[in-house]
């Protein structure tokens, strides 16, 4: 418990891939809510996930909920900043198994090679969520779960 109180008050976890694919197309399947299950490494791991749509399907103030097994729990995502074709922000509510606010943030930068895309989540951490991170490292379960999903992202933009 000592040693989980003195780990910092917020968490943030980060990856990155670099993709042959122009920033827009990358863009456009981050910012469209209905092509996440395309990409997303949740969608794998609960495939009978259900999924529900808000009014907009893509940009800011596209929503979309979620409700599934143990391992993707339930919430809710809501894209908050948009600036094509570089960066978006969304906004995360997970409900089960564990309710938390977290904001999950995509940079895309273009060069010579393709597009490199960063993909990080921060959020608070609550003494709870630091003594989890003691004994099971989010950053690595988290990041496992990141670096899937920029290989979807990779597979579907550049095919």
């Amino acid at each position: 418990l000592v040693l989980s109180a003195m780990k910092p008050d917020q968490f943030r976890v980060t990856r990155s891939l670099q993709i042959n694919a122009p920033a827009t197309t990358i863009y456009a399947n981050i910012v469209d809510l209905e092509r996440w299950p395309l990409w997303s490494p949740w969608q794998e791991k609960d495939p009978a996930m259900s999924q529900s749509f808000g009014t907009l399907r893509q940009g800011v103030g596209a929503t979309m909920a979620w409700d599934g097994n143990k391992q993707v729990g339930s919430g809710r995502m809501e894209v908050i900043e948009a600036a094509p074709p570089g960066q978006a922000a969304l906004k995360l509510s997970f409900f089960k198994p564990f309710k938390a606010e977290n904001r999950a943030e995509f940079r895309l930068n273009e060069d010579g090679a393709g597009t490199t895309v960063n993909w990080t989540m921060t959020g608070p951490a609550p003494l709870l969520s630091k003594v989890m991170d003691t004994l099971m490292n989010m950053d690595r379960m988290i990041g496992r779960d990141f670096e899937q999903g920029l290989a979807n992202l990779k597979r579907i933009s550049e095919g």
